[in-house]
């Protein structure tokens, strides 16, 4: 680990080469990835010259920390060090911290913001997490491992090997291919950051010093009105502060943003002279469950502009407590409220009958689960939802299948109708006709994150 000055150089990249710590693995997947990046310099350069507006204050951290200094280099493998990315299992960030991780780690995701997207709350809660998982097992092979698979995969992976009286090293762990090319990547990356020639590749020059300062915010503001204080383009400004969720930036929540140092220079010297309003937005939360057209007539906003800001769809009710973002009187003085900003969800229910009715039909020689579902008008998946079916099931003349349908306006009142529409609802309510949405495909860098 590298002991001298930090600051003493002016070359980032020989500052991580001096902290390189973690010990090397002998595997042929460490050349196969070496190869593979060699082969792409244009997405090298690419990746490179993204990571150079982070990888200051990644590099900050982890020398902090005394941790090897591959592990400023994990975000390649991650994202590529874009703090946009999403995977398809919804984890986010340049981290890809899913939301239950990152709320563990204390990583608020809320309508205004995810911090699985902070630039800096995202490497804090990375290497507590990575410190946590290297103290649990000892190495930083298995750390990174659980990193990317789940500590429990990884803890269950290791028992087996015990019992099995096999290696408990992290190349003779059974697991999915993604986890077992995961270390072998990082240390590609970190043989071609050490001597980059060698894969005939270069390296964009970075500098030992900070790419951006933090700036206090002390009043709600458009998010383009900073960026146009600060002198920068909004998709600049954006990809340093990408866990902005809206157009309007909320003090209590978001007390500090990212500037590059002429920027912030220049935001805090334009700041005081701008004289207009500061927010044309602001945040304003429902009394009780209303019509979209109900809700704009309260906050005294036009029904098409409220949908619009709030992404609101047709045929949906706005639920009691949800936070809405409207625009802002010119007499409103107040900020939003702490509570407000940390606590902000828009919760929507779907504008239609509360009652179901529940029938059975035979189904019809020839016909198959999505036939039957086209001929009485319900989604095919929810069909085989209802009867516990995969929908390619194979189906047989006459077997009994349950709908679930709205009941018609106007039905009758009588004593048996209301008796199906109770045990309907009980059905729904106690489960026959639970959504059991199928889960998003296991994206095995995003399962524990």
């Amino acid at each position: 680990m590298e002991e001298d000055n930090p600051g003493d150089r002016s070359d980032l990249w020989e500052r991580v080469r001096r902290g390189f710590a973690m010990s090397d693995l002998e595997s042929d997947l460490v050349r196969k990835w070496e190869q593979w990046y060699a082969t792409r310099p244009d997405y090298v350069q690419r990746m490179t010259e993204r990571g150079g507006r982070y990888l200051f204050h990644v590099v900050e951290e982890v020398h902090k920390r005394g941790l090897p200094m591959e592990l400023a280099l994990l975000p390649f493998i991650e994202s590529a060090f874009n703090p946009q990315a999403l995977s398809v299992a919804s984890a986010s960030g340049m981290w890809q911290f899913m939301p239950a991780t990152g709320r563990q780690f204390e990583l608020k995701q809320n309508l205004f913001r995810d911090d699985r997207r902070n630039v800096l709350a995202s490497t804090r809660a990375a290497l507590d997490y990575l410190q946590m998982l290297h103290q649990k097992f000892g190495d930083w092979h298995l750390a990174l491992a659980a990193y990317n698979w789940g500590q429990g995969n990884v803890q269950r992976a290791l028992e087996r090997n015990r019992r099995a009286r096999e290696d408990t090293v992290y190349t003779a762990l059974r697991m999915p291919d993604e986890t077992r090319n995961y270390v072998p990547k990082l240390l590609a990356v970190k043989n071609i950051i050490s001597s980059p020639g060698n894969f005939g590749l270069v390296l964009p020059p970075l500098e030992n010093h900070p790419f951006f300062l933090t700036v206090s915010i002390e009043r709600d503001m458009d998010v383009e009105l900073v960026a146009r204080l600060a002198g920068m383009p909004l998709d600049d400004f954006q990809a340093l502060n990408p866990q902005l969720n809206k157009p309007v930036l909320l003090a209590a929540g978001t007390p500090q943003v990212l500037l590059p140092y002429d920027n912030a220079n220049r935001f805090l010297r334009e700041l005081p002279r701008h004289t207009g309003p500061l927010a044309s937005l602001t945040a304003w939360v429902t009394p009780r469950t209303l019509r979209p057209a109900e809700a704009a007539k309260l906050a005294g906003v036009p029904e098409s502009r409220l949908r619009e800001l709030n992404r609101i769809p047709d045929g949906m009710l706005i639920k009691t407590g949800s936070t809405l973002i409207v625009p802002r009187r010119a007499d409103h003085a107040l900020d939003v409220t702490e509570q407000v900003a940390d606590e902000a969800a828009m919760q929507l229910t779907p504008d239609g009958p509360k009652l179901v009715r529940r029938t059975v039909k035979a189904l019809p020689k020839g016909e198959s689960l999505v036939s039957f579902a086209r001929r009485h008008r319900v989604e095919a998946a929810d069909l085989a939802r209802w009867n516990q079916l995969p929908v390619q099931a194979a189906l047989r003349p006459g077997q009994a299948m349950t709908l679930m349908t709205p009941a018609r306006a106007g039905a009758s009142k009588g004593p048996a109708a209301k008796a199906s529409a109770k045990r309907s609802v009980q059905a729904v309510k106690g489960g026959k006709a639970a959504d059991t949405k199928p889960q998003a495909r296991k994206a095995a860098s995003a399962q524990k994150r």
